[in-house]
Formats: structure tokens, C-alpha cells, sequence
């Protein structure tokens, strides 16, 4: 629910335009639209383009992705009044494909790729009529609008946050480890949904029932679409669901059994030592309990280890098939008799470069040597670039 002093917060919720001190400028932007929007082409798009820049602006600021004409008359009232022409701005809006029917945005995921029903799993059309799903043209009060561009960058946006998460190895996750994880983007469920819906339809994400329990499966990076839910995924997901309560059991345990314990210490300082005596048996019990699940939470682990090892042996081994492909591409003009022609070259520059080393170093050097010297060594910077050349870039017959 919006509430009723909404339209008052706003001056301190949003940066309003200049024209909203303007009485006589307001005026105009409050009034109705002309039936006809030819009588006043530049009244008409100046008032449509001033109210749609400003739902984009409240929206994107509430980091909401969903308006309503009630909501939008409360949030936009001034000094008592409320603006005349929103309902013709939605119609606008919608008509160019910046808004859409909550009710189509949901019915209109590819059929090819989920069902009709996925969008019901997101979105419960309690309120939706014949007249909504067929796309009558009245705005009601109440009736919920999609607005694109921000449902685009919401999801966007959660698309990020859940691959930059500690949970971006997890195949699946439930609906509601999802809306805690994008909590701080999405600042409700509704939000959420909608940028499911969205991702939904770009093939990033999807969603199914499983067990009465929505579980949401995301694309990984390098993939253009995200692969439908297998038999695999959903073990996995139990799995780690399994790990997860089985943690939380035995540290319970593991609380449950040191309370025992300090108890039994406070009972020996009072002197009673049977009733410590009982205290320390129960954290026996208590610990036995929690070894045995400590041994249940290991297997678990071990058992997604190897998947995970599982994963990694085959990306290592795509990897090496790909370098061995790459190798002998590289490979494919090189003859043992080449390799040995670059090897006697390499030799000859090693021992020529200690001729000049030894000439250096006794100090007689006269101007004609300097330049016989200065000169070779041209030659063999030139012929190293060559071999380098040579040995490293692919092998190219010379056109003479």
C-alpha cells in the first residue's frame, strides 16, 4: 500500500524538476491531455514527455519496476490536486512498448522455451480478468504496469549479484535463498519476479516446481542460455541442501553438548555430584549424536567433492585437447631438418658473440675495428630477430 502522504515525501525522496515550483507551469502539466493531439503538437509532447521522464525517475529511485495509476496519482499530488492526464501517459507508454500489462509481461514468456504456467509460478493473477489478458485499453486504478527499461536492468542486475555470490557454483537455488541473496536489489518479491520473468525471457534463467518448492536455475558464464533442470542438478541441490542442515544439526549439537558440560562443572562446585554425573552423560549422548552426523555431513562432502573434481577433470581435459589441437596447428611446416638448421644458427651466433666478448675485453680497439665490430653486431641482432621470427610465427615459403 502507498501511503497517503507519499505525494508530500517525495520533494525529499527525489530531486523534483524546476517546473515543480512553477504554479503556472504545474498548471498546465496538471491539466487533462487534448482528445486531439494534433491541435497542440508541441503542448501535447512536451506534457507526455515530462510525465514519462518523471515515472522513470520514481521508479528507478524506489528501485521499483511496477506503477499503477492510484499509486502514481498519490506520489505525483501537489498542494492537493492530482494530475489529470497520468491514465492518457500509461496509454501512451504503453502503446509505445515502455510499459506493459503486468498480466501480459508474465503470459508473454516464449512458449517455445517454458510454459504458460512458469509466469504464474512468479506472479499470482489474483485481480486479472478476461479484459487484462485480452489487452482492453482502459487503465484502471489499480491495475499493475511492467515498465521495461528498468525491468532490463533489474535483472541485469541480479544476474550479477548472483554470479558474484559465494553461491555462483550452485546450479539451483530455492526461491527464497534468492530473494534473500538480491534482497538489497530487489526491494520486494513482486521486484524479484518480475526480473526473473525477464531474465526468463532473455534464456538466462529459469524456473520450475520441484517438490512444491520453486528452484531457480541460472545460465554460467560462456553459455548463451541457460540448459533446462536435469535429474543431476536436482541431486546436486539435495545434496547441498543436506550438507547445509547437517551443519546447522551439528553445531547445534555441538552448543547443546559444552551447555551440558558447563552445567555439569556449576552442579561438581555445588556438590552435586549426581546430578553432574546425568549432565555429563547427556553431553556423552549429545556428542555421540553429533559424531554421528559430523560422519553423515563428511560423506556429503565428499560425494560433492568429487562432483566438483568430476567438473574440473573435464574442463582440464577439454583444455588439454584444445592445446594439443593448437600444437600441432603450430607444428604442421616444421621438418626435422629445419629444427636442426635453426639449432646450427643459434651455435654459430652463441660462438660468434663470445669472439666479440673476448675482443672487448682486451681494451685494443682501434676506429676500424670498433666498426667491424659495431657492424657484426648489426648483422646478428638482425639475424636473431630473423631466427625469432623463424621459430615463433608460422612458416611462409618466400615468393622468389
Amino acid at each position: 500500500m502507498v501511503p497517503s502522504n507519499l505525494g508530500e515525501e517525495m520533494s525529499t525522496e527525489l530531486a523534483l524538476p524546476p517546473e515543480w515550483e512553477d504554479d503556472e507551469r504545474m498548471n498546465f502539466l496538471f491539466s487533462d491531455f487534448k482528445e486531439n493531439r494534433d491541435v497542440s503538437t508541441t503542448d501535447w509532447d512536451s506534457k507526455m514527455d515530462f510525465w514519462t521522464s518523471l515515472i522513470l525517475k520514481i521508479c528507478r529511485s524506489r528501485g521499483t519496476v511496477c506503477v499503477h495509476l492510484q499509486e502514481l496519482n498519490k506520489i505525483f499530488q501537489r498542494k492537493g490536486i492530482m494530475p489529470l492526464g497520468l491514465a492518457t501517459v500509461i496509454q501512451c507508454m504503453a502503446r509505445c512498448g515502455k510499459i506493459q500489462r503486468e498480466s501480459e509481461f508474465a503470459t508473454n514468456v516464449d512458449c517455445g522455451w517454458v510454459s504458460w504456467g512458469v509466469g504464474l509460478l512468479l506472479v499470482k493473477p489474483l485481480k486479472w480478468t478476461f479484459s487484462t489478458l485480452l489487452g482492453s485499453s482502459v487503465v484502471t486504478l489499480k491495475e499493475l504496469f511492467v515498465v521495461i527499461e528498468l525491468v532490463k536492468e533489474k535483472a541485469a542486475e541480479l544476474l550479477g549479484v548472483y554470479r558474484s555470490s559465494p553461491v555462483a557454483n550452485h546450479s539451483l537455488l530455492s526461491f527464497q535463498e534468492l530473494r534473500t541473496l538480491s534482497s538489497h536489489v530487489c526491494v520486494d518479491e513482486s521486484t524479484l519476479c518480475m526480473a526473473l520473468l525477464q531474465l526468463q525471457r532473455e534464456k538466462q534463467v529459469t524456473v520450475s516446481l520441484h517438490g512444491g518448492e520453486k528452484i531457480v536455475k541460472f545460465s554460467q558464464p560462456g553459455q548463451n542460455h541457460v540448459s533446462p533442470v536435469s535429474d543431476v542438478d536436482l541431486g546436486i541441490y539435495q545434496l547441498q541442501r543436506s550438507e547445509g542442515l547437517l551443519e546447522e544439526r551439528v553445531e547445534a549439537l555441538g552448543l547443546e553438548a559444552e551447555k551440558y558440560k558447563e552445567e555439569a562443572r556449576v552442579l561438581l562446585r555445588e556438590g552435586k555430584k549426581s546430578q553432574a554425573l546425568r549432565c555429563l552423560r547427556s553431553r556423552k549422548r549429545v556428542e555421540k549424536k553429533a559424531d554421528h552426523l559430523y560422519a553423515q555431513l563428511e560423506n556429503v562432502k565428499g560425494i560433492l567433492d568429487k562432483i566438483a573434481n568430476s567438473q574440473t577433470d573435464k574442463l582440464v581435459i577439454q583444455v588439454y585437447q584444445a592445446g594439443v589441437s593448437a600444437l600441432r596447428l603450430s607444428l604442421k611446416d616444421v621438418t626435422v631438418e629445419r629444427a636442426e638448421s635453426l639449432v646450427d644458427q643459434i651455435q654459430e651466433l652463441c660462438d660468434t658473440q663470445d669472439e666479440v666478448n673476448q675482443i672487448l675485453a682486451g681494451g685494443a680497439l682501434n676506429s676500424s675495428m670498433s666498426y667491424s665490430i659495431l657492424y657484426k653486431i648489426d648483422i646478428y641482432l638482425y639475424l636473431l630477430k630473423n631466427i625469432f621470427l623463424y621459430c615463433f610465427l608460422p612458416y611462409h615459403p618466400s615468393p622468389n
